[in-house]
């Protein structure tokens, strides 16, 4: 699987999210010699983007496993889900005209991939901790990470999460549910999957229109499965309003922001980003959850973050480096 700057579109703004504003080629040159502290700004914008969404998604992870013995794994799935596509459609209002069948063809997939990756994770998280099951889940985008890369750094950083990945595992995962193991890892490969998916729905609709379709989606793919498990007990007030909290931090923001980002990172400098999500998960189980973190832990989220930041610091210089060829190519022309 290769994916490339060429399967992302120039982003819009989506309503409620600030407008992340892609620069022309032959702008960004003259204003990179300009206003290079503006510039690193700019380069900067869809990494935090990255990072508001990771939090976002894994405290909402937290809260909804706490609503777990209530309704159960599918229960909560298919509330985030139903939630997250009724707020979708009131905010982004998308046209369902004017769109070819290849474009139907790829939001359906998008939503189903969401589906898949929410409904296998719950059903990890339901059978081992949540540091584990995280920590298993993101070897499906460092594996993108490794196959999409096309500069050989981007493997160091790769190796050097997935070090930090493993030791954030106890070094080891023979004490855990295999079952509980498999479904972390079927919910890495749709998170891979989600990458991809997400990235060429963001090229063929604008704004966020293929997002909101796409929760639809998969909503109505999991809703039945939900009602088998759980009855009524979905339409349970507080058990309601728990799973509005987890639909708008786990999957509305989360997916917003980060459609957005993709719009202007490469799909693999996504995938290491994302090699953040077992820190920010065990942080979020201590606070939320009360799950205490270990030496070999903290030890595991430092260099899960030094290889994020060396990620980012890479993506940064080469960006730069295109931009102050631009600008002495525009230099040359005029003189």
């Amino acid at each position: 699987m290769n994916v490339s700057r060429s399967d992302q579109a120039a982003p819009a703004a989506a309503p409620g999210v600030a407008p992340v504003v892609a620069q022309q080629p032959e702008v960004a040159g003259a204003e990179a010699a300009a206003a290079p502290r503006g510039g690193l700004r700019a380069r900067l914008g869809p990494v935090g983007l990255v990072l508001a969404g990771g939090i976002s998604v894994q405290f909402g992870g937290a809260v909804a496993v706490s609503v777990m013995p209530r309704v159960g794994a599918l229960g909560i799935v298919t509330l985030r889900l139903a939630f997250a596509a009724l707020v979708l459609l009131a905010v982004c209002r998308p046209k369902l005209r004017g769109h070819s069948r290849a474009d139907w063809g790829t939001v359906v997939a998008f939503g189903v991939v969401m589906a898949g990756m929410n409904g296998l994770f719950y059903q990890s998280v339901a059978r081992i901790p949540m540091g584990p099951a995280v920590t298993l889940e993101v070897l499906g985008p460092l594996a993108l990470s490794v196959i999409a890369s096309r500069r050989a750094v981007n493997l160091i950083w790769a190796g050097l999460a997935l070090c930090g990945v493993f030791l954030l595992g106890g070094g080891g995962f023979s004490g855990l549910d295999p079952a509980g193991v498999a479904y972390a890892l079927g919910a890495g490969a749709m998170w891979a999957a989600y990458i991809v998916f997400s990235a060429r729905t963001g090229r063929r609709f604008p704004q966020a229109d293929g997002l909101a379709l796409a929760m639809v989606v998969a909503a109505v793919v999991f809703l039945p499965l939900g009602i088998v498990e759980s009855g009524a007990k979905l339409v349970e007030p507080g058990t309601l309003a728990l799973g509005a909290v987890v639909a708008v931090m786990s999957s509305v923001l989360p997916y917003t922001l980060e459609l957005l980002a993709l719009r202007r990172l490469p799909a693999h400098t996504f995938a290491i980003l994302m090699s953040l999500e077992p820190a920010i998960a065990s942080v979020a189980g201590f606070l939320v959850l009360s799950q205490a973190l270990s030496i070999a832990e903290a030890l595991a989220i430092s260099l899960v973050i030094a290889a994020s930041m060396g990620a980012v610091r890479t993506q940064v210089g080469r960006g730069g480096g295109r931009r102050r060829a631009d600008a002495k190519a525009v230099r040359k022309t005029e003189g």
